[in-house]
């Protein structure tokens, strides 16, 4: 039996980050395979765009963030003030998904204009094996997961009260510019 799920993507941060990131996400499950589609545009051009779902392990139903995540009103949701709303990092949709592997260079970067496409065929056998180990038994549960997109350029002045820093990746990398809700489709 085949599933599919979508996702909206809609701004986050936009304000601040000069641009209104937007596009959307389809995620079908078809036997032992999650084909993963995310189209996005008006990001910031020619940047790395790190992407996962996130989600709370408990099986909770995670919500997009809005600007009320802003709770040191310093004007920008930060990837710490999204956890209370939305959980924790837990797939990244780059080079291999299935290996759960957050912090590394393999995801998209866009183009000129801010666009770009990923594309990915996971083994879902992989994933769920890994993402069981991650999360204490958790299924993948799709439908209660919210899609982020993240990433600014270098040259993006931020303020110092920004968090979100992953290993030697820095605020530039984590700062959300997009959420959406995955939803599954009936």
């Amino acid at each position: 039996m085949v599933e599919k799920y979508i996702a909206s993507i809609v701004p986050l941060n936009a304000d601040k980050i000069g641009t209104k990131a937007h596009g959307s996400a389809s995620f079908t499950v078809d036997g032992n395979n999650l084909d993963i589609k995310i189209e996005m545009n008006d990001t910031p051009k020619n940047t790395q765009h790190w992407e996962h779902f996130h989600g709370f392990p408990d099986g909770k139903d995670a919500k997009i963030a809005t600007i009320a995540q802003d709770t040191n009103e310093d004007g920008f949701v930060d990837l710490p003030e999204t956890e209370p709303v939305s959980g924790t990092t837990m797939v990244p949709f780059n080079d291999a998904p299935e290996e759960m592997n957050i912090p590394n260079d393999g995801y998209p970067v866009s183009d000129d204009n801010g666009h770009f496409e990923y594309e990915r065929v996971v083994p879902l056998d992989i994933l769920e094996k890994k993402f069981k180990e991650a999360f204490d038994d958790t299924e993948l549960n799709l439908d209660k997961r919210v899609i982020y997109i993240h990433g600014v350029p270098d040259s993006l002045e931020l303020p110092n009260t920004i968090g979100g820093s992953v290993g030697d990746y820095d605020a530039h990398v984590t700062l959300p510019i997009a959420v959406g809700k995955i939803e599954k489709v009936n």
